[in-house]
């Protein structure tokens, strides 16, 4: 399992000048290969870095390791790009933004993340310090810094490139570590997971994480970037800048102390968690134009991942099942109907009577589904005759 680790960089002002002139020279040279890879149609790394290698290292004074790092990190920008229109996700073919990623060059911002392989960039665990390339010359004994749990998993588990990045004024590198799996046990039940937007998620056992809080606090930096941006000054435009991102973060941290108490307790119990497919659900549902912005922010996709991820990591089972009608649907009887939903809160079957919290009984339904799809995929396969 491949997992990141960031960890902050805390350089002196000379250093920190230096790093950026480094990113800065690098996305330069980046924007360069780009175009020419757009002109000339040579997207492949190898006829790419014939193409500009001498030309980028001349001018950008960029050392050989990190040309070829910058000719790399725009052929998977390409291939990125190539695979997002493949899958629909910049629209259909006749779309406005579909014409305009695929009729321009591939861009790189100023301060774009920069990768380094082993030969620009070495570790130095002991001392808590990195040997980093830069266009001013080889930077020795830059100090970081981390958690002592991302520490510990950087020192025993890095493995591959490490990405340079600049984030409101700090200086971070992200690391990728391959962590081994460990061994999955055998389930002794499940723990359903229903996921939503006044409830983030509720599990069947009646456990249940509110999204009021999350709510309000979008509703209030909504509020106040509009009146940021209705003023349009130069003072508005600074602190829309700093602002930018936070929602976002909060919401990842929210999103991670959900998981992490879900997986606990899937763990503590010896259970399995499932959760419903939820992928494409916001190009098969129609909204009122009040209510896009409250789904475009909802960060569902995140929170399993999360889930999946830290499930893998403590070796609890993970079950994706399918979504449909287990919000209608009841699990005792198995009747499905819209108006076995009277409100968004509440379940009533028309047939059996059976009545609770809507987000329960749907968790209960996605439970279920796991128990069926495990014991399918399980079953003891008969004798040869």
């Amino acid at each position: 399992m491949k997992l990141v680790v960031r960890v902050k960089l805390l350089p002196s002002q000379e250093q920190a000048a230096d790093l950026d002139a480094t990113l800065d020279a690098c996305n330069r040279a980046a924007e360069r290969v780009a175009a020419v890879a757009f002109e000339t149609g040579v997207k492949d790394r190898n006829g790419l870095q014939k193409l500009v290698y001498a030309d980028i290292k001349t001018t950008f004074g960029l050392s050989a390791q990190p040309a070829v790092r910058v000719v790399k990190k725009v052929t998977d920008a390409y291939a990125s790009l190539k695979a997002q229109a493949k899958a629909g996700l910049l629209g259909k073919s006749s779309s406005q933004r579909y014409r305009r990623a695929m009729n321009s060059a591939v861009s790189f911002r100023a301060g774009a993340a920069q990768p380094f392989d082993d030969r620009c960039l070495s570790w130095q665990f002991d001392a808590r310090t990195v040997s980093i390339w830069t266009v001013a010359g080889r930077m020795r004994n830059l100090p970081y810094t981390g958690s002592a749990d991302q520490l510990k998993t950087l020192e025993a588990y890095r493995k591959g490139e490490s990405d340079l990045v600049r984030r409101r004024g700090a200086w971070y590198l992200i690391a990728t570590c391959d962590i081994p799996d460990p061994e999955t046990y055998e389930p002794a039940d499940f723990l359903g997971v229903d996921r939503g937007i006044v409830n983030l998620a509720t599990t069947s056992d009646g456990t249940n994480y509110q999204g009021r809080r999350l709510g309000r606090y979008r509703r209030w930096h909504a509020h106040k970037r509009a009146e940021l941006q209705a003023k349009g000054t130069r003072s508005a435009k600074r602190r829309l800048a700093r602002r930018s991102g936070k929602e976002q973060a909060h919401a990842t941290h929210v999103n991670h102390k959900i998981s992490k108490e879900i997986v606990s307790v899937a763990q503590r119990t010896g259970r399995g968690i499932a959760v419903e497919e939820l992928d494409g659900i916001r190009e098969r549902v129609r909204l009122r134009r009040d209510q896009r912005s409250t789904l475009s922010s909802w960060a569902f996709h995140q929170l399993g991942q999360h889930l999946e991820y830290k499930a893998r990591r403590a070796g609890v089972p993970f079950l994706v099942v399918d979504a449909a009608y287990t919000s209608q649907r009841c699990p005792r009887c198995g009747h499905t109907e819209r108006a076995n939903r009277p409100t968004r809160d509440h379940f009533s079957c028309r047939r059996c009577g059976l009545a609770g919290p809507a987000d329960v009984v749907a968790g209960v339904n996605v439970r279920n589904r796991a128990r069926s799809a495990w014991a399918f995929v399980n079953r003891p396969v008969p004798a040869p005759v």
